[in-house]
């Protein structure tokens, strides 16, 4: 099992497609890490040499930001819009959703699910 950004990736899965199991990573970055390196399409992760691994490793450490760095950069932006108390900081604060879609009905991923209203009956 071929270890890359702290992540094992699957080893019978073709190389595009384990990639993409690391946070950062998806499809088309996926097919530029594996064109940079130059391994063939559909070569899976158990037919990578050692040498292989060790250059994908070396592209996605100098090239991209995933993982923890990614997590942890994400989650500052969100801290740091909160701080500023502007709407978008308010939304996340509130756990409502950010980008302008509609509350009154729908949104229960964000809200969580519905909570009964007592004596609300028909």
């Amino acid at each position: 099992m071929a270890r890359i950004a702290g992540v094992n990736i699957p080893t019978n899965k073709r190389v595009v497609i384990a990639l993409q199991y690391i946070h950062g990573i998806g499809p088309a970055k996926a097919r530029e890490i594996v064109g940079r390196v130059g391994v063939p399409d559909d070569r899976r992760v158990n037919q990578l040499t050692d040498q292989e691994v060790i250059q994908i490793r070396e592209v996605i450490d100098r090239d991209y930001v995933v993982e923890g760095d990614l997590r942890r950069e994400t989650s500052v932006n969100i801290k740091r819009l909160m701080d500023l108390a502007c709407y978008r900081g308010l939304r996340h604060r509130k756990g409502l959703p950010v980008r302008g879609q509609r509350t009154h009905t729908n949104a229960r991923t964000r809200k969580g699910p519905a909570k009964p209203i007592a004596g609300k009956k028909k």
